[in-house]
């Protein structure tokens, strides 16, 4: 059974310098209940059908299963999502011998950028980059199905203040 680990921490450093590539994705939700997710992403002109299950150990593990589809399907499955999308570019930044996928947020999430590592354990150690902030693993909050029906923008100020020095 296909199981994604990854560790999700904020961003507070500059990133893009180090960055190799980067993509527009735009996602959204045909369901988010009971910890269960469909997901349809377009990332440039590729597209993807995700279902993610439940997440155990504190968040940092869950099975997941991802299928390509041509970009034209990915976009006939957009009409199916519920309400609420995620806008943002994905910057691919090596570090350490491995890359880190860096979400910097737009539209409703503008002024969040979290960065995620995928592992092939739970205890698997790397190193960490400058740009790494505080680790929100398994904080609901940031979780992409969640910041579709409680964008960023809403969160209350003095809340973003508190995890994003600056943030407004």
């Amino acid at each position: 059974m296909p199981c994604e680990i990854e560790r999700k921490f904020l961003v507070v450093g500059d990133y893009k310098a180090l960055a190799s590539s980067a993509s527009r994705v735009a996602q959204g939700y045909i369901c988010t209940e009971h910890g269960r997710t469909v997901r349809v992403r377009l990332r440039g002109e590729r597209g993807y059908l995700t279902i993610k299950g439940p997440s155990a150990d504190g968040g940092l593990s869950r099975y997941e299963w991802e299928k390509e589809l041509p970009a034209s399907e990915a976009r006939e499955l957009m009409a199916l999502c519920r309400e609420g999308r995620i806008e943002k570019t994905r910057w691919l930044v090596p570090w350490g011998g491995r890359t880190f996928e860096v979400d910097e947020f737009h539209g409703a999430n503008e002024g969040l950028t979290v960065a995620e590592i995928e592992l092939a354990a739970p205890d698997e150690r790397f190193d960490f980059p400058p740009f790494l902030g505080r680790e929100v693993t398994g904080d609901a909050r940031f979780y992409n199905s969640s910041l579709t029906l409680r964008p960023f923008s809403a969160w209350p100020e003095e809340e973003r203040a508190a995890l994003l020095p600056g943030a407004r």
